[in-house]
C-alpha cells in the first residue's frame, strides 16, 4: 500500500508543478479549453485530492499502528476532505473573479462617447469612450457630414473598418423627439 500512496503523491505533485510552470501556456495552446461536467469534479480538485490521499496515507502508515484498511479510509477521508477544501477555499471564490477589460470595437455601437478631437464634416477626429476598465479612444466621423466640436457628447451610430460614424447626442434627441411628436 505504501507504493500505492507514494504514487498518489508523486503523480499529485508532479501536476501542480507542471500546472505551475506550463499551466497558462498549456491554457494559451489550447484556447482556453474548458472541460464541460460538473465543477467539483475539475482537474485541480481530482489532483489535490490524489495528493492528499498520498500523503495522508504515508503519514499514517509510517507513523500509527492502524491496521491497513483503516489507514486505507482515513487516507480517502483526507483525500476528500482536502478535495473540499480546494474546492471551497480556492476553486468557488475564483470562478468569477476574472475581470475582462477586453472589449471589441462593435461593441461601441450605441454608446456615449465624448469628442477629444474636433470632428469635421468629411474628415476624421477622435472620440473617447468610458467602459468599465477605463477610458478608449478611436477614430471617428461625422454619420451626419456635419463637424462636431470638441467636448460635444455623441452616440456611435456605427463602426466600418475601424472608424466610428458619431452624432451629437443632444441633436439626436431633438430629432427623435420632433419626429415622435410629428407622428401624433
Amino acid at each position: 500500500m505504501e507504493t500505492l500512496y507514494w504514487t498518489c503523491l508523486i503523480i499529485g505533485a508532479v501536476y501542480a508543478l507542471f500546472s505551475l510552470v506550463f499551466g497558462d501556456w498549456l491554457g494559451d495552446v489550447l484556447g482556453g479549453l474548458e472541460l464541460p461536467g460538473v465543477d467539483f469534479l475539475k482537474p485541480i480538485v481530482l489532483a489535490g485530492t490524489v495528493t492528499v490521499f498520498g500523503g495522508a496515507g504515508i503519514i499514517l502508515d509510517k507513523y500509527t499502528t492502524l491496521s491497513t484498511s483503516l489507514v486505507l479510509v482515513l487516507s480517502l477521508a483526507a483525500g476528500i476532505l482536502g478535495a473540499l477544501l480546494v474546492f471551497f477555499a480556492y476553486i468557488k471564490p475564483m470562478e468569477h473573479s476574472e475581470v475582462s477589460t477586453g472589449y471589441s470595437i462593435r461593441e461601441l455601437v450605441g454608446k456615449i462617447g465624448e469628442i477629444t478631437i474636433p470632428v469635421p464634416e468629411t474628415g476624421y477626429g477622435e472620440v473617447m469612450v468610458r467602459l468599465s476598465g477605463g477610458n478608449v479612444v478611436h477614430i471617428a466621423s461625422s454619420f451626419d457630414h456635419c463637424s462636431i466640436a470638441v467636448g460635444s457628447r455623441v452616440v456611435i451610430i456605427e463602426e466600418q473598418e475601424g472608424i466610428l460614424a458619431v452624432a451629437e447626442f443632444e441633436k439626436q434627441d431633438v430629432l427623435s423627439s420632433l419626429s415622435h411628436s410629428s407622428l401624433r
